[in-house]
């Protein structure tokens, strides 16, 4: 099966370029501030199936670049998901935990109530709102704390500062599952495939690594797999001040993901091994 995906130079486009059958284009082919552009391939490739990698995804940036934010994370995957319909192609999309306000301390379920704190969470919403109305066979897949051997990403960023430094101070009150993005490519490349199959399975569903933990305890781990005697101490996120505001409760029911496509949460221990390898 030929997939179109979007996002070649993203986390997880890089992970699905591994596997057969995708076919991976980044900015020079498809600007996604043109929507345009997208629609346009889409209608002269033809795919068996689209996925969308691509992302703005510069949480603190967004702040002061709502509109490219918005462009990018919600016009540009409303007009694939437009095109996909027409051409009666399935089309599986990436979001993120940072649509809920991040409350309470349950899993959120694919049906609570949205509410972003800031402005990559709302940009990462029209998406999900452009995606639905335009009425095709679509899978939206809310996924949080992306990790990999490639770009820039928190188990990188602490075995970096895990290498140079005997203690680091980490936020302890955001809980939630860190995702491998070599599995959630994995996910998108089976759910495509079933979406071709049984396009009554149209909806949204939520994908993270088990099990939820905190950043504090996730950076002592890559610390104990990575042999690197970095001491961490537990902050609170009132200790370090972001521009745009994080989401404290991060966790999500993937519940419906398992049930329907029969896609098992990943075990995030498992990938920081396997990101220590490819590294």
């Amino acid at each position: 099966m030929t997939t179109l995906v979007f996002g070649a130079t993203g986390q997880v486009a890089q992970e699905l370029s591994r596997l057969e059958g995708m076919t991976c284009v980044g900015r020079a082919q498809a600007d996604l501030t043109d929507a345009d552009a997208c629609v346009d391939l889409i209608a002269q490739t033809k795919p068996k199936a689209v996925i969308n990698a691509a992302a703005y995804t510069a949480v603190d940036s967004a702040e002061n670049e709502e509109p490219l934010a918005t462009q990018i994370n919600g016009a540009a995957p409303a007009a694939m998901a437009r095109a996909c319909a027409a051409h009666d192609i399935p089309f599986v999309h990436i979001s993120t935990d940072y649509v809920f306000d991040g409350s309470g301390s349950t899993p959120w379920s694919v049906d609570d109530q949205v509410a972003p704190l800031g402005a990559y969470g709302r940009s990462k919403l029209a998406g999900e709102v452009g995606v639905r109305d335009a009425g095709g066979t679509h899978a939206i897949l809310r996924t949080s704390w992306v990790v990999s051997a490639h770009g820039n990403n928190f188990v990188k960023t602490m075995l970096r500062l895990g290498a140079d430094r005997d203690a680091l101070n980490i936020v302890a009150d955001q809980i939630g599952g860190p995702t491998p993005a070599r599995a959630i490519a994995k996910a998108c490349e089976s759910i495509a495939q079933q979406l071709r199959t049984d396009p009554a399975k149209t909806g949204t569903y939520h994908f993270s690594g088990r099990e939820d933990v905190s950043w504090a305890d996730f950076a002592r781990n890559i610390f104990q797999q990575a042999q690197l005697s970095c001491k961490v101490s537990d902050i609170p996120s009132s200790d370090y001040p972001t521009p745009a505001k994080r989401p404290l409760n991060s966790r999500m029911d993937c519940g419906t993901t398992s049930a329907t496509f029969g896609i098992e949460r990943p075990n995030w221990r498992d990938g920081v091994a396997d990101i220590l390898r490819d590294l």
